[in-house]
């Protein structure tokens, strides 16, 4: 899978991508992330990139040209490669994840506070695609320009805000990625996460089996695989109804999962 990440900071990027196992990914092919320098594209002597708002107001704007510039860049240089690509489709018409008109090209994705919020789904969606390019805002804000006739998708990692979208993409990269096969050691691991089956995960233990008094659970030293898959099953659910109580609105369970919420109420209400 590619990644094309537009940015103002390309530096920011290389020792995160060059650590752990994307850095193992991309040495073996499974991912390919090239970072592209915004300010390459500015025509001007100080490639200069933002400017000010017009009708006045704090901070600096991004300008659209070299913006512009750059995404179309690598559509030039994929259309040479892949024939040619439609043109792109406003993104406030798109429904979901649809990227451009026929469904075929690739998603051009604004990182910025005011998009859709992150989440496991919205990974598993994106990571279905070959290619994604994403962009970094900065400054102030963004041209509107380049979010209503370049940009395909909008994303936000969380409702706070920081000083660019460079944080954000990383966190794509990195969620994406790791639901690609063979990017994990484990084939099975991305499907055990937090959120990927829409619950919080079982605790986990390792050596020693005792620490300062505290001891592993037995069932997780019993060798009993079907007993430990269950003990895990009831930790999890125990543990999203804790912590996280909406995500089980949305979970899919099972009338043995049920079971085990609805005993956890009762005994809840017993102690009470």
């Amino acid at each position: 899978m590619r990644f094309d990440v537009f940015t103002l900071l390309p530096d920011v990027f290389p020792p995160y991508l060059e650590s752990s196992i994307l850095q193992r990914a991309r040495q073996r092919g499974l991912i390919d992330v090239r970072i592209h320098n915004i300010r390459d594209w500015a025509t001007d002597r100080h490639h200069v990139t933002d400017d000010e708002p017009y009708g006045g107001g704090g901070g600096m704007v991004m300008k659209p040209e070299p913006v512009f510039a750059a995404v179309e860049s690598l559509r030039a240089s994929l259309d040479k490669r892949l024939g040619t690509m439609p043109e792109p489709v406003p993104s406030s018409s798109l429904p979901g994840l649809t990227a451009r008109a026929g469904g075929a090209g690739c998603p051009v994705i604004l990182l910025t506070p005011q998009g859709r919020v992150f989440n496991q789904k919205i990974a598993l969606q994106l990571a279905a695609h070959p290619h994604l390019a994403l962009i970094c805002g900065r400054y102030e804000g963004m041209d509107e320009r380049i979010r209503e006739y370049l940009v395909t998708d909008e994303i936000s990692i969380g409702d706070y805000v920081l000083t660019g979208g460079e944080l954000p993409a990383l966190v794509l990269i990195d969620a994406i990625a790791r639901l690609l096969p063979g990017v994990l050691g484990d084939p099975d691991g991305a499907a055990d996460d937090s959120h990927a089956a829409g619950l919080l995960e079982y605790p986990h233990y390792t050596r020693p089996p005792e620490f300062r008094g505290w001891r592993v659970p037995d069932i997780l030293l019993s060798g009993d695989h079907a007993k430990i898959a269950k003990w895990r099953r009831e930790q999890s659910l125990l543990r999203t109804l804790k912590r996280r109580p909406d995500l089980l609105k949305n979970a899919l369970l099972s009338e043995a999962d049920l079971t085990i919420l609805n005993q956890i109420e009762k005994d809840k209400g017993d102690s009470q």
